[in-house]
């Protein structure tokens, strides 16, 4: 019922790339909106995660999650029922956010408390596990939409039932929030969180929900000798003036290791390539066959997260991270190398494009102007990538050349944010287009226009959009084997007991403001760099993050978090089951 929570967690990420284009179709919000739009739940999350350790503590783990589901339940509404009102479909996502953010903090944390060392791994894994069906659940929501409505691009589809699609998917995405509500009241509390609060009988009772009487028992006593060893520890230190300083080795070595490993884990792209993919599909060849390549990525995940679970327990926390890094850093190469492949062929015409009275017009079935950029009108499979400001920070548009002649792309100085790009048998409507919730563009107002980048290459075929594809599965797949179940883990066990709810929340207030970074960067980035260029970064990235897990993490398998904890104090973990046995052997 718990992991439920990563269910939510999961549609809080994935929902908005379902609804977006019908958003796009039923509302005057500019391209600036919009992404203000994607990124308000990862600040909310990112707001959330700073005092969700805190309100854990205090209210304790079971109740913070009923909140948490609570929270995303009222975000339906506020969303659904905004109209055209932009600050209240942002303050619905916000609220969306903060549900996701306490979410991923508290049940992480909640099943590291409450499972035993032996099942900790798999339990936890359940978190991320539901994660992925969330992202897989909200596709299949979209797909479903899609099919009976219409596609958010069909001009035969009313604006009317546009605006109820993307309303039913986030009506829809409710009812397993409805199920966590009400079914959370009846799980049991942490019985660390109990032990703390001096409530002995009631912390062993939750441990017998899910260990044999005599463990329950064992843990007991351990959580009251290690509580025990603490309290003579900070007497010891108190009595010779040192106090119990939290810049101590045994604090601030597991405390930066989590924070490393959940920058690092951000710093994949994992969250970016979620929202992105149709968008990067698109411009790798793909075209109508996106959304499949999605879905199947999406399965991927939940697929290999099946296979961690088995194996988390098993191989241990340490290997699948360097397993999984690795396989990472080969398919954001290969995405890379597959994007390189055409962009590196691509050649500047930036001195063939002019801009005129704060105007830009390029037509492609111009036969001069095709010429003045080194084509003919035969070059059907060629493409004129353009990148400029005005308004609102910077766009990208990608006009062809057709068959019949080619797009004609207009940036007028009274159409601020978006180009129109018309084929050229189509007269050009000349309407502007402008933010009506910005004083500072209405009518009438001269942006300034100018031209950063203009290239002519080369159009993507379907065959590199499957190579792209198929090195995105490789990334995936290996994120779920590693960091995808260990990055929860390493955020629950690494954490001391004394600093474990700040540290989480600290630790995922990192990783979500590295994850918003990102997504909030991603395409203006690939506009400027190209997405060769930002593969090839968030691969560098993560070759620190396989040297963090390959040299510097220790192994937690098999181990209770009291000895996770006194490993760090004393440099040295208890021998395990299975070494034990090893040494049995050889004597």
């Amino acid at each position: 019922m718990a992991g439920l929570g990563g269910l939510l967690y999961g549609m809080d990420v994935g929902i908005i790339s379902h609804a977006l284009p019908y958003i796009r179709q039923t509302t005057s919000y500019s391209d600036g909106d919009i992404s203000q739009v994607v990124a308000a739940v990862l600040l909310g999350s990112v707001l959330s995660s700073l005092f969700a350790g805190w309100l854990a503590d205090l209210l304790g783990r079971k109740w913070m999650i009923i909140l948490s589901s609570a929270l995303f339940l009222l975000s339906i509404p506020v969303i659904c029922l905004s109209g055209d009102s932009l600050g209240a479909l942002m303050g619905g996502r916000i609220l969306m956010g903060i549900s996701g953010g306490l979410l991923g903090v508290v049940v992480p944390l909640y099943l590291a408390e409450c499972l035993g060392a032996s099942d900790r791994g798999k339990g936890t894994g359940m978190f991320q596990l539901m994660l992925t069906i969330g992202l897989v659940f909200t596709a299949l929501i979209g797909s479903v939409v899609a099919y009976f409505f219409g596609a958010a691009t069909d001009a035969m589809v009313s604006v009317e039932d546009k605006a109820l699609a993307w309303q039913l998917i986030f009506w829809v995405s409710s009812i397993p929030g409805i199920i966590l509500v009400l079914g959370a009241f009846r799980l049991s509390e942490s019985p660390r969180w109990l032990y703390r609060r001096g409530r002995d009988e009631k912390a062993f009772q939750a441990l017998c929900r899910n260990n044999p009487e005599h463990e329950a028992r064992a843990i007991l006593e351990e959580m009251k000798a290690s509580d025990e060893a603490e309290q003579k520890a900070r007497a010891e230190m108190k009595a010779s003036s040192k106090g119990d300083s939290l810049l101590q080795k045994k604090y601030i070595v597991p405390f930066v290791l989590a924070v490393v490993i959940l920058a690092c884990t951000q710093a994949t792209g994992i969250n970016s390539v979620l929202n992105y993919s149709v968008e990067v599909f698109q411009q790798a060849g793909l075209d109508s066959m996106s959304g499949v390549a999605d879905i199947a990525i999406k399965v991927t995940n939940v697929i290999m997260t099946v296979v961690a679970m088995t194996l988390v327990d098993k191989k241990g926390r340490k290997f699948l991270l360097k397993l999984g890094t690795i396989g990472i850093i080969v398919g954001l190469l290969g995405v890379g190398a597959a994007f390189y492949s055409f962009e590196g062929e691509r050649t500047s015409v930036m001195d063939k494009i002019k801009v005129e009275d704060n105007s830009l017009s390029i037509d492609l079935g111009n036969p001069e102007t095709l010429a003045s950029m080194g084509m003919t009108p035969g070059d059907t499979g060629k493409q004129v990538i353009l990148n400029y400001q005005q308004g609102n920070g910077t766009k990208v548009v990608v006009a062809e050349v057709g068959k019949e002649g080619g797009d004609k792309i207009v940036v007028d100085k009274k159409q601020w944010e978006e180009p129109t790009i018309v084929e050229k048998i189509a007269p050009w409507s000349g309407r502007s287009i402008f933010n009506a919730n910005d004083p500072s563009m209405a009518p009438g107002k001269d942006m300034e226009l100018t031209i950063s980048k203009a290239e002519v290459g080369m159009r993507p075929d379907r065959v590199t959009g499957w190579f792209v594809a198929g090195f995105f599965i490789v990334f995936i797949a290996f994120y779920a084997v590693g960091p995808g179940v260990c990055v929860w883990l390493a955020l629950s066990e690494l954490m001391p007991t004394r600093i474990r709810s700040v540290g989480m929340s600290i630790g995922l207030f990192i990783n979500q403001a590295v994850s918003t970074t990102i997504a909030g960067v991603f395409l203006p980035w690939a506009g400027s760099w190209g997405y060769s260029g930002v593969f090839f970064t968030l691969a560098a990235f993560t070759v620190i993050y396989f040297i963090t897990a390959a040299f510097f993490l220790p192994e937690t398998k098999g181990r209770t978090l009291e000895e996770i904890e006194a490993y760090f104090t004393t440099g040295k973990m208890p021998k395990d089951a299975d070494e034990l046995v090893k040494d049995e052997q050889e004597a």
